[in-house]
């Protein structure tokens, strides 16, 4: 992030909040010209910085009204078995967000599933995929804030 200067910083920032802004607003925005504004977008997908554009949903508007943050103890620490439980969760499309953990849980899981019925066959495709020591799940009642735009410092330091 450091080597990121103010201008990137405030395209980046643009681009979280709007994906679909062309890239003449976006210049605007950010005091450049159109095409040094384009060229220095192609640079962030370029290195990575910028993984994908795309559009966000309502879960629940598309059918997905129960999220689930799934806590998962595993029942040893071999590649082995992390190869296993990556591919196993890979391979399931209601997860969205995996991460490995430090502390009580192993991984974190937040899945996004229709209804309890679906969550069900989510935890039986899971656990039927790879041996796991310990499932705990936590079921969110309510979506109080989401963000997908990182707090980026878009002041002059």
């Amino acid at each position: 992030m450091d080597d990121l200067d103010l201008i990137d910083r405030k395209i980046i920032a643009e681009l979280m909040r709007d994906a679909t802004l062309p890239v003449a607003q976006i210049a605007d925005k950010v005091g450049l010209s159109q095409t040094p504004c384009w060229k220095r977008i192609q640079k962030l997908e370029a290195a990575g910085v910028i993984t994908s554009r795309v559009a966000l949903v309502d879960p629940a508007r598309i059918g997905f009204g129960l999220t689930v943050y799934v806590g998962i103890e595993a029942l040893d620490h071999s590649a082995e078995w992390r190869d296993a439980f990556t591919a196993a969760i890979e391979s399931i499309p209601e997860v969205m967000d995996a991460h490995r953990m430090a502390g009580e849980m192993d991984y974190l899981l937040r899945v996004a599933v229709r209804d309890m019925a679906a969550f069900d066959a989510f935890y039986r495709r899971l656990t039927d995929a790879v041996p796991i020591k310990n499932v705990t799940s936590h079921f969110a009642m309510e979506r109080i804030k989401h963000s997908t735009a990182y707090p980026i410092d878009t002041k002059t330091r």
